[in-house]
């Protein structure tokens, strides 16, 4: 069964093992601080005691949901990237245009 796992803990410390701990169960990264994939319900229990013992009494929260196939066929998507992303892809691809165009004009005035 699909296992979704979120949480928010303010150590980064304890952070980068919780999302260690989900990808070794095979658990695929979604956000930053949520995993999704498809373990059976034993190792389920094994992540889930994982995590207990990972965060231990420190300040954090963790959950942990199963999804059924029908539930996961429903999810919806919603993805915008960062204009300045695009922008400084289009940027870097113009500076190599203008960088391949110097030597060019160069040989013209020679």
């Amino acid at each position: 069964m699909n296992t979704l796992v979120i949480y928010d803990i303010p150590s980064t410390k304890i952070r980068n093992k919780i999302a260690e701990a989900c990808m070794d169960y095979g658990l695929d990264r979604i956000q930053w601080s949520a995993f999704l994939g498809d373990i059976n319900h034993n190792r389920r229990e094994e992540l889930e005691a994982r995590l207990k013992k990972v965060l231990g009494r420190r300040a954090g929260n963790i959950q942990i949901f199963p999804v059924c196939e029908k539930d996961l066929g429903l999810r919806v998507i919603i993805e915008v990237r960062k204009e300045d992303e695009r922008i400084g892809a289009d940027s870097k691809s113009r500076k190599r245009r203008k960088c391949k165009d110097r030597p060019d004009e160069k040989q013209k005035e020679e």
